[in-house]
């Protein structure tokens, strides 16, 4: 935790890295504070507010983030875990108002992506040993995974039989028709996050700040004068790849194959499933989306999804049907493919980048 004025700062650690530029020391102070939550680090930066209100304002955002991890843990103890025990049996299972709008809108997510967006195979990510803190390199048995994905689970196997009750907190019922689904919204939860987050500080008189959860970045109002500018770590070497502005509620969001992954004879393997074949993908590097609106934390976290798993012959369409205007992926041969609305947004810091446009 620091309060911090400096005139030149850059954090490395993010996938989305944060660019700071300050005039002086003294003036209009920038607020930080880090933890490490959802399995990766989170920085909360405020600007130019006074430090009791800063500090009250972060700590009351990093106990929500602590809250929903707690929350939505997939394989520790949670309601989460809990849930997906009642789906192993068969059974049906009561939850919170707020974990069945999650489930609802996900359910939502999941059908505009055609199912590429499949936090219901959390069944495979446990296979192939990504429900750990630390991943061997180790296939999973071939048997068990052609099994899981014949059994084809998909959000659109769940259903809510009594409930939702308005306002009493209580969501009713849930069941799935599928025994085989196992939630995993390790590919929502950030973004929900960010979201919950921006809430609480604007509620708290936060006018200007910055939300970072692993890559996945949020923006309130402005850095002083100018806009808070973030950039794109590359997927292969240290460092941003490109930066950009980030203006108040965008949200940009990068899923990569650099942090969560392992090799087994010289061949990478991801943690992010392709729901059709049950495999970590392959031929793509990164893919960063900037979204914006009421939901920019939750879309900038699922929407990067289906665009990856498509791959490079497949993420424009993808994009589209995420209503996706501003996108970039990254091949697994280091090229740069974008739309032209976000070119328009990005500085390449690597001369030696490679681009195609695709409208």
């Amino acid at each position: 935790m620091v309060s911090l004025c400096t005139r030149w700062l850059v954090a490395f650690f993010f996938p989305i890295t944060v660019v700071f530029f300050l005039s002086a020391c003294g003036k209009e102070p920038l607020y930080q504070e880090q933890g490490y939550v959802f399995g990766t680090l989170v920085e909360v930066s405020v600007y130019g507010e006074d430090e009791a209100l800063a500090k009250q304002s972060v700590s009351s955002v990093m106990h929500e983030f602590q809250r929903l991890h707690d929350l939505l843990h997939a394989w520790q103890p949670s309601a989460l875990s809990e849930l997906n025990a009642a789906f192993a049996k068969g059974e049906s299972s009561e939850i919170t108002s707020e974990l069945t709008s999650m489930l609802t809108d996900a359910v939502q997510l999941s059908a505009q992506s055609d199912g590429l967006f499949n936090p219901a195979i959390g069944g495979m990510v446990e296979l192939w040993g990504f429900h750990s803190n630390e991943f061997k390199p180790m296939l999973p048995d071939e048997s068990k995974l052609a099994a899981l994905v014949s059994a084809h689970p998909q959000m659109s196997d769940i259903y809510f039989p009594i409930g939702p009750f308005p306002n009493s907190g209580k969501g009713g019922q849930i069941g799935s028709r599928n025994i085989t689904v196992q939630l995993d919204l390790g590919g929502y939860a950030k973004g929900y996050a960010l979201d919950r987050a921006a809430t609480l500080l604007k509620q708290q008189g936060i006018r200007n700040a910055l939300i970072n959860i692993g890559g996945n970045v949020l923006a309130l109002g402005t850095h002083g004068s100018r806009s808070w500018r973030v950039g794109i770590q590359h997927p292969r070497q240290p460092g941003p790849i490109a930066t950009l502005e980030l203006h108040d509620g965008e949200a940009i969001g990068t899923s990569g194959d650099y942090q969560r992954y392992f090799m087994v004879d010289n061949k990478r393997y991801c943690h992010l499933i392709d729901p059709r074949n049950g495999r970590p993908v392959q031929g793509v590097q990164a893919v960063t989306v900037l979204t914006y609106g009421v939901r920019a934390g939750v879309l900038s976290d699922a929407a990067s999804k289906p665009l990856f798993i498509s791959g490079s012959q497949g993420w424009r369409s993808a994009a589209k049907k995420m209503n996706l205007t501003e996108a970039m992926l990254i091949d697994d041969s280091g090229m740069v493919h974008l739309t032209a609305e976000l070119q328009k947004r990005l500085e390449f810091t690597a001369k030696t980048t490679l681009t195609k446009i695709e409208l």
